[in-house]
């Protein structure tokens, strides 16, 4: 700091007025320091007893107390003896020690601020250092007062109030008035509500005694816990308290007591360190060896038994609310059975529960949630949201492209199928290792129903693999006797899973052949190409052969004839039948309907079924990111949490985010991903190496091998650009993540208002909110009302006209987020109105500025000179916003531009995560609700993910980057 900086100093001169412009003749500052004007720390070790002067207070009386105690006998009973009674009071005199020398240490560590002080807290110093004084010799003065024996200046004092004998105690009496604020302070404590009356009272006595307790509060006023809050909060230290104090008279105090005294008894003869203690009597260095490491136990173990207690209430605390339930991936894929349940009864609006008189004695019965059709209704929602975290984890390039597969779930249970799908992560590799027990079974199904038994995922698998597997060969096979000899053929199969003899009367060692043939049609069955049909005939009448001649041989002996054409029959006592039935099957194009008409639930159907045949390896680590895998098991978790139910879009309270912007990076440049620091090192290759797997991720969703495609066109190389910037600390990243509030919005508003049917049929987001469609409309103009985000940017205007990148930038954020709004302050030359007015040529020109509020133009094919933003609104200011410091001053101009009952600020390091903004609605609804039944909220903080940003520790400087997580 400067030394003729007057920020901190008062000048001692005064400038002549034709000074004052140029600045000339001006002496230098002195070192008069005028006291700390702004909130300046002076930190000292005495912080440490000040900060925690009530914690070591009780910690010092009590370890008096303990002591004496121990002293006089060794059992806490002692205490009701008169004469140890009359000892133990002694500790209010060393509290009244104490609290003079709290009074000097405020004294002294607020010394330098005595300047900028007011009269009544300097008033209020020295009136606690006189009354502290004032104790510490009242105190101990009645307490020599209550001696049966007095001497000097006792014995005067107590000829001037009786002997005493029939009179209440003096010293009883003082501590009583000693103690009184303290009892006062408790009485506020164990009743809220008149401390808060005390708080917001103007009635001088109250001002009075509240001025003598604490300096005159004006923010938080009256904001106190509620009475249980409290209750629970006492009830924690005194239990916490009380087992230390415990633990330490019994194991730590008493035990030495009597070596003490036996030490203290042993007379010196000889005393070698005479030049420590040259008139000592007794070992005193013994003592205080013996006593010392005690002692510094005894005041930290507070800490340790803090750390006890904490864990095991919260431990408590967590189980009851259970927080926790889902902590890793392993958890994850155990309860993922509740997790459709719980997401419908915390994140979906429940209009079913009737409420009131009237439906308390309604005759209709109350259709519980746990009906089929209802079950049904929530896994199609679930399945809405889950597949819309899993894409958004894959457009962050979090996961791949068959991670991404092996993590959907199917938009809603397929009808001809009657069962629920998991995602196949939860399924993968349980077919091979069914075929494989079922080919090595020798007949006995054993250890195959050990581990159906023991893995419920592992027979979803093989029921859900074997209905699938009908349903193709039923829609693939069109031909009248084919599709007779398959009916024939699944019956058998389903006659002998209802007899559970399936294993012991098939021959399954040849089952791995037939699902290899399977795997084979359902790879043409994804081309879907008319010129593979030859091959589709040939794959058919291979399975075919497999199932007749090796796997169902005995069981289907009365079609092997037709079935084979009459050659080779192989049982004598068959009648052939007519050589005109005897054709083989599936040798006509006609009797198969291919190339199939795909849909998008077809589709998604042979995907799956696919994956569920050839996937071999265990999905156990997928996702294997471990960003994605905190993601999913922290959002899962919340589910099972305590909080306030979802509310439908169009009746929850609208919000607004603001972000204050100034000039920090909006979009990395192609420049400076490829410039070098001092270390030689490029943005985008540290990039590269800090997340290798994203970066392999992302080469794959642009279709691209490695860099050098990237650069061939201008459409990758801002794919590029877009990727890096997501993982810096850009604008880019930050509106990314606040926009996914309104991509949230639109489908849950999408969810509340889409038929039934339609949401029963599986439709997929992207094809029933089509640009066409009516419900999308709807849904973003209730989304729109619903939501809005403001970006502060300060110097757009100047960064507009000057032509900087940024400005670009930041238009290119317009256009991509239309709902996006800018604000900045816009400085602009204008002809003052004395200029107008007056006839002389010369006109005044003066600066005039607006708070501005801007959004992204539609640009017409027609109508190239259209802007590319438009104004929305323009407010003339009195003068330039920036008076002090300047992201608080971006903040406040621009906060007139929000909407909505709540206000969220977001920084320009922080970004946000598709799976939490789908529970603002529920965020949102702790405002709607009493605290502690007393008032309702009006600041709420949520939690966050907070990580050093590595690219910028070592390439831009140290920064932090927070993740917001509600």
């Amino acid at each position: 700091m400067r030394a003729d900086a007057d920020f901190f100093k008062t000048p001692n001169f005064v400038l002549n007025p034709r000074d004052q412009t140029n600045g000339e003749h001006r002496p230098a500052g002195n070192d008069h320091w005028m006291g700390k004007v702004n909130f300046v720390e002076i930190r000292s070790f005495w912080h440490i007893f000040r900060s925690f002067d009530r914690m070591w207070s009780f910690l010092i009386l009590s370890l008096q107390a303990m002591v004496i105690v121990a002293w006089n006998g060794g059992t806490p009973g002692d205490i009701f003896d008169a004469g140890v009674f009359k000892q133990v009071l002694s500790i209010f005199i060393t509290a009244a020690v104490m609290k003079m020398g709290q009074a000097i240490l405020d004294i002294v560590l607020s010394w330098k601020a005595r300047r900028s002080m007011s009269l009544a807290v300097k008033l209020r110093y020295i009136l606690k250092l006189l009354s502290g004084a004032a104790w510490v010799v009242i105190l101990p003065v009645t307490y020599a007062y209550t001696s049966d024996n007095p001497t000097g200046l006792n014995r005067t004092i107590k000829s001037w109030f009786g002997d005493g004998r029939n009179q209440p105690s003096l010293y009883i009496l003082a501590v009583v008035i000693y103690l009184s604020p303290n009892m006062l302070a408790a009485t506020l404590f164990i009743f809220p509500v008149l401390r808060r009356f005390l708080e917001k009272s103007n009635l001088k006595v109250v001002a009075l005694i509240m001025w003598w307790s604490q300096p005159r509060l004006f923010v938080g006023r009256g904001m106190h816990e509620g009475a249980f809050s409290l209750f629970k909060y006492t009830m924690f230290w005194v239990v916490l308290l009380a087992t230390k104090l415990v633990v330490s008279f019994y194991v730590e105090i008493r035990p030495l007591v009597q070596p003490t005294k036996d030490i203290m008894k042993v007379p010196i003869t000889t005393f070698q360190w005479h030049e420590f203690f040259p008139h000592a009597k007794n070992n005193i260095g013994v003592v205080i060896a013996l006593w010392a490491p005690i002692i510094l136990v005894y005041f930290m173990d507070t800490q340790i038994w803090y750390a006890i207690f904490s864990t095991l209430v919260g431990g408590i605390y967590g189980a009851c609310r259970r927080l926790g339930e889902i902590r890793t991936l392993g958890m994850l894929r155990s309860r993922f059975e509740s997790l459709p349940k719980a997401f419908n009864d915390h994140l979906i609006p429940n209009d079913s529960k009737r409420r009131g008189f009237r439906s308390a004695f309604s005759s209709k019965p109350y259709k519980k949630p746990e009906d089929g059709k209802e079950e049904d209704k929530i896994a199609a929602r679930f399945a809405q949201i889950w597949n819309l975290i899993i894409t958004s984890f894959r457009q962050e390039d979090l996961i791949d492209n068959r991670e991404k597969d092996l993590l959907l779930v199917p938009y809603c249970k397929d009808r001809e199928m009657d069962m629920i799908q998991w995602p196949p992560f939860l399924l993968a590799s349980k077919i091979p290792i069914a075929l494989d027990m079922a080919a090595d079974s020798g007949g006995k199904d054993r250890d195959l129903k050990k581990r159906m038994n023991s893995d419920p995922y592992f027979t979803y698998a093989i029921k859900e693999c074997y209905a699938s597997f009908k349903n193709v060969i039923y829609a693939v096979v069109v031909g009248p006797r084919e599709r007779d000899v398959i009916q024939k053929i699944f019956k058998v199969v389903d006659d002998l899973v209802a007899a559970d003899t399936l294993i012991k009367d098939l021959h399954m060692s040849n089952l791995p052949t037939l699902s290899k043939k399977f795997i084979e049609l359902l790879v043409i069955l994804q081309k879907n190409n008319k010129d593979d049909l030859g091959q589709v005939i040939i794959l058919f009448q291979d399975m075919l052969e497999v199932v007749t001649r090796d796997i169902m041989e005995d069981q289907l002996t009365e079609l092997l004839e037709p079935v084979h054409g009459g050659n080779n029959r192989k049982h004598e006592g068959i009648t052939p039948l007519d050589q005109q039935e005897q054709e083989q099957l599936f040798t006509k194009a006609v009797e198969f309907e291919f190339p199939v008409k795909a849909s998008d639930a077809w589709k998604e159907k042979i995907k799956r079924l696919h994956l569920l045949l050839t996937v071999k390896e265990s999905a156990m680590d997928v996702p294997t990111n471990l960003d994605a895998r905190r993601r999913i098991s922290f959002f899962a978790n919340s589910l099972f949490m305590d909080m306030p139910k979802a509310p439908k879009v169009r009746n929850m309270l609208p919000f607004s985010v603001l972000t204050p912007y100034y000039k920090e990076d909006v979009l990395f440049s192609s420049q400076a991903l490829e410039e070098e620091n001092e270390d030689g090192v490029s943005i985008l290759f540290y990039l590269q190496k800090i997340y290798p797997d994203e970066w392999k991720n992302f080469l794959e969703r642009v279709d691209c091998k490695n860099e050098e495609e990237l650069r061939e066109t201008e459409q990758t190389e801002d794919e590029l650009r877009l990727w890096a910037s997501y993982r810096g600390q850009t604008l880019t990243r930050t509106v990314r993540g606040m926009m996914y509030y309104r991509q949230a919005l639109v489908l849950q508003s999408c969810l509340d208002m889409a038929p039934e049917n339609d949401l029963m049929e599986g439709f997929r987001a992207a094809d029933i909110l089509s640009e066409e469609s009516h419900l999308l409309t709807q849904s973003k103009a209730v989304a729109d009302m619903k939501f809005t985000y403001v970006v502060s940017c300060q110097s757009y205007g100047i960064q507009k006209r000057s032509g900087d990148a940024r400005a670009q930038d930041i238009l290119r954020l317009m256009t991509t987020y239309p709902s996006l709004r800018v604000a900045y302050i816009d400085e602009v030359e204008e002809t003052s109105k004395e200029g107008e007015a007056s006839k002389d040529r010369s006109k005044k020109i003066e600066k005039v500025y607006y708070s501005a509020l801007v959004k992204a133009a539609v640009t017409k094919p027609d109508d190239p000179g259209q802007k590319l933003d438009q104004d929305i609104y323009r407010i003339k200011l009195p003068g330039n916003a920036m008076l002090g410091e300047g992201k608080p001053e971006n903040q406040n101009h621009a906060i007139i531009f929000t909407r909505g009952e709540g206000l969220q600020t977001i920084d320009m390091n922080q970004e946000h995560y598709m799976e939490e903004t789908l529970k603002m609605r529920n965020l949102l609804q702790e405002f709607t609700k009493k605290h502690d039944g007393v008032r309702y909220p009006t600041i709420l903080g949520v939690r966050e993910h907070i990580f050093t940003g590595r690219v910028f520790l070592r390439l831009r400087g140290s920064c932090q980057t927070k993740r917001q997580v509600l």
